[in-house]
């Protein structure tokens, strides 16, 4: 299955629009997490450990968005 954002897809024909799906991820860091993020802040720099639950997060919503547009595609060919 291909996501995407945009109308169309190059070299592909889109079939039919089945709606909007969406997924969503909470994720919580700890207090040690916090408080080195907080010392990134202060010193400049990256914090590898927020960046790694920001991306735990976006593959987790990304998988949902996922098995949402297959129960969308199941959901409309019940009704064909």
């Amino acid at each position: 299955m291909i996501l995407t954002t945009t109308p169309s897809v190059d070299g592909r024909k889109i079939e039919a629009y089945l709606g909007i799906v969406a997924g969503e991820a909470i994720v919580g860091a700890n207090i040690f997490k916090d408080l080195f993020a907080g010392i990134r802040d202060i010193v400049g720099g990256r914090s590898a450990a927020y960046e790694n639950e920001l991306r735990k997060a976006r593959e987790i919503a990304m998988q949902e968005i996922a098995e949402n547009a297959k129960a969308a595609r199941r959901e409309c060919s019940r009704w064909d």
